[in-house]
């Protein structure tokens, strides 16, 4: 069943546009007249003509849907289930109520799916530039057990959750980015349009002039008159790096140096931690298995040394070794996560301290990213009065020598 943007007019010959699925032209025509709106024109969605032309199911296009709005469309979803709707009818309230255009195709996909005969997680997977891994694999769960409703919500509480934790961290350095970016302008402009005025007094005197002078005036030409040539150069080493860290040898260089660093290492491998316990509890909870979990979690983890770790802890899970032993030899795993995982695997409640866990994890994210923040701000002023202070001193040196002189 196909989808086709419409536009129509209303028995009252009011002008209405919108979207609609059928098998072909023809019949969304009749629909259309049956809900006693008059089409205009019907066309095949960009989605739909994508499909004919061979270029794909899923594209770029599909960036603009938000992990916010997935998140309510999951909510919402889970609510009328909850309530007893059937689940094409959910799918077409659920179209009526989107406000996102695309996503609003790509619901129209899915009951025409699930219409036909698909189950969800099938029509859900078509559409893996907006539907992750975990997300299609809690739907399989939910509609094995036949608890589709309840892991619909649990979907929508972690979505949010990871969402808050990735805005927090964003937000706190939305300040720090602007006052570099304001800080770097102000000193570019000193130094390139400033400074030359004032230090071509020194250079017309034809003296010696101190060091710092000397420095100041070799960046201030270089920045004035090539400025262009270091754009250049910053783009080529910013091009080289991530060439570089896109190879598997430079990928675990920069992992491990992200892993180690001195202020960032700790929030990485914190924010890594919550997330592993928190999807894994999760996918737990709703009755997936142990080892696809893990498969799923590893595949979410962005860090190559902490996804090895995991690789060779279900090779041991496998061999029959608990998880507590299976990643207890881990640097990256610390001794309180490795206790608290070994008191749920004792209990027969891993489910609920994974969610423990990662609460704690998070908390101390965001702990961590205030003291962050608090450390970046002073850090940031200490270092633009530092090169304040160098400028005017290298200004001020051969006033400084000339007073001696003339003195």
């Amino acid at each position: 069943m196909a989808v086709f943007e419409y536009r129509a007019l209303d028995p009252k010959g009011k002008k209405q546009k919108g979207i609609i699925d059928a098998n072909s032209e023809a019949q969304a025509r009749t629909k259309l007249r049956a809900m006693g709106r008059y089409p205009v024109s019907i066309a095949l969605t960009s989605m739909e003509r994508s499909k004919t032309e061979g270029q794909g199911k899923s594209l770029n296009l599909f960036k603009r849907v938000k992990s916010e709005e997935v998140s309510l469309m999951t909510r919402q979803l889970a609510t009328l289930l909850g309530a007893g709707i059937p689940l094409v009818q959910a799918l077409e309230s659920l179209m009526a109520q989107t406000r996102n255009s695309m996503l609003k195709k790509v619901i129209a996909q899915i009951k025409g799916a699930v219409n036909e005969g698909t189950s969800l997680t099938n029509a859900l997977g078509e559409h893996p530039k907006i539907f992750s891994s975990v997300f299609i694999n809690m739907v399989r769960a939910g509609e094995a057990s036949g608890t589709l409703d309840i892991v619909l919500e649990r979907l929508a509480d972690f979505s949010e959750k990871k969402d808050e934790l990735q805005g927090r961290f964003r937000a706190a350095l939305v300040y720090p980015i602007f006052m570099g970016v304001i800080g770097s302008g102000i000193l570019f402009i000193l130094i390139t349009y400033i400074v030359p005025n004032i230090t071509q007094v020194f250079a017309e005197m034809n003296k010696v002039l101190p060091l710092p002078t000397l420095f100041l005036i070799a960046l201030s030409d270089i920045l004035k008159n090539f400025w262009w040539v270091v754009l250049i150069i910053i783009g080529v080493i910013v091009a080289g790096l991530r060439f570089i860290i896109s190879k598997p040898s430079g990928k675990r260089v920069w992992h491990y140096v992200k892993l180690k660093a001195l202020i960032l290492g700790p929030v990485q491998q914190k924010v890594i931690l919550a997330r592993f316990s928190s999807t894994l509890g999760s996918l737990l909870e709703s009755g997936v298995g142990l080892m696809m979990s893990m498969q799923i979690v590893q595949a979410l983890v962005d860090n190559v040394h902490i996804s090895k770790v995991i690789d060779e802890a279900m090779e041991q899970i496998r061999k029959g070794q608990s998880m507590t032993v299976a990643l207890s030899s881990s640097e990256w795993f610390p001794p309180m996560f490795i206790q608290m995982i070994a008191v749920g695997e004792q209990s027969g409640n891993l489910e609920a301290m994974l969610k423990k866990v990662a609460k704690a994890y998070e908390r101390e994210v965001e702990t961590a990213i205030l003291g962050m923040t608090a450390l970046i701000e002073p850090l940031m002023i200490v270092a633009m009065g530092l090169a304040v202070g160098f400028i005017v001193l290298s200004i001020l040196l051969p006033i400084f020598e000339m007073n001696q002189m003339v003195g």
